[in-house]
C-alpha cells in the first residue's frame, strides 16, 4: 500500500498513471482461476440449492464499521453524491462555477425525486449555506489534486459492475467512481479510483481490493492499480494489483458471505 498526501508537484493522475515503461504485461489468465475458486468456496458455504433471495455483496459491505459511520448522515450522503456528480462534470470537460448548484442540477436530472432530494429541498437557508460551503471545500481539494485528465486515457465515471455467481445465489455489485485506461493493451493499463468525502481507514483497503477483484471478473483483465482519494484530507492510497491483492479480496468477499449466510 502506498500513501500519498496532497502535495505538489505530483497530482493524483500523475501517481496513478505512472510510466508506461514500468507497467507489467497484461494479465488475462487470473480471472478464470479466481472465478473457479469463488464458485467452489461458495458451493461449500451455501450448498447446491438455489436461494429465494441472493446474497448481495457491495463495496460498502467491506467496510465492517463497528459503529454507525458519520458518513451515513443525510447531509454527508448528499455531500458524497454531489462530489461524485462534480467529478463526472469535471471528467466531461464541463466548466463548474457554482459546484453545489450545478452538481445538484445534474443529480436531480439523473435521479429524479427521492428521499434525499426531498430532504435537501426542505433544508433551511442556514443549512443550505453550510452544505454549499462543505461541498465547495471538498470540490476545491478534488479539483486541485486530481490533475489533468486526457481523453486519450478513456476516462469513464460511475461505472457499474454486476457479477452473478453460484447460479445466482451470490451477486457482486460495484461502482467505480473513475476508471482510466484500456483492457486491450499489451500491458496493464486500467486504473481504478474511488473518491470519498470521508477520511481513509482500514476499510478503504478492503474496498480497493474489492474494486480490483470485481473489475478482474468483469473484464477478465487484471487492472494495473486500484486507489482511493479522500477529499476530506487530500490523501491518496494507491496499490498495484497483483496475485496477493486478488487473493486477499477473494478472502474478504468470502468473509462477508459467511456473515450474510448466518
Amino acid at each position: 500500500m502506498t500513501s500519498f498526501l496532497d502535495a505538489p508537484p505530483a497530482s493524483v493522475m500523475d501517481v496513478l498513471r505512472g510510466e508506461r515503461a514500468t507497467r507489467p504485461s497484461a494479465n488475462n489468465t487470473a480471472a478464470a482461476g479466481l472465478r473457479a475458486m469463488l464458485e467452489d468456496a461458495i458451493y461449500e458455504l451455501l450448498g447446491p440449492d438455489l436461494r429465494d433471495v441472493p446474497l448481495t455483496v457491495r463495496a460498502s459491505s467491506l467496510r465492517r464499521d463497528s459503529i454507525v459511520s458519520t458518513n451515513s448522515a443525510p447531509l454527508a450522503q448528499v455531500r458524497g453524491i454531489l462530489i461524485n456528480q462534480a467529478l463526472r462534470l469535471l471528467c466531461a470537460g464541463v466548466t463548474v462555477d457554482d459546484v453545489c448548484r450545478e452538481a445538484s442540477l445534474a443529480w436531480c436530472a439523473e435521479a429524479g425525486a427521492n428521499d434525499l432530494t426531498r430532504y435537501v429541498d426542505q433544508l433551511d437557508d442556514d443549512e443550505t449555506a453550510r452544505l454549499a460551503a462543505d461541498v465547495e471545500a471538498h470540490w476545491v481539494t478534488l479539483k486541485r489534486s486530481l490533475g489533468p485528465l486526457s481523453n486519450r486515457w478513456l476516462p469513464r465515471t460511475s461505472l457499474r459492475a454486476y457479477q452473478r455467481l453460484a447460479g445466482g445465489n451470490v451477486i457482486l455489485r460495484d461502482v467505480i467512481d473513475l476508471m482510466v485506461g484500456t483492457t486491450s493493451s499489451d500491458v496493464a493499463s486500467v486504473v481504478l479510483l474511488d473518491v470519498t468525502t470521508s477520511p481513509l481507514d482500514e476499510g478503504a483497503e478492503r474496498v480497493m481490493r474489492y474494486h480490483a477483484l470485481v473489475q478482474t471478473l468483469r473484464t477478465s483483465i487484471v487492472p494495473l492499480r486500484t486507489s482511493m482519494f479522500s477529499t476530506a484530507t487530500g490523501e491518496l492510497w494507491s496499490s498495484d494489483v497483483n496475485d496477493e491483492t486478488l487473493a486477499r479480496a477473494l478472502g474478504d468477499v468470502l468473509d462477508v458471505l459467511r456473515g450474510l449466510a448466518t
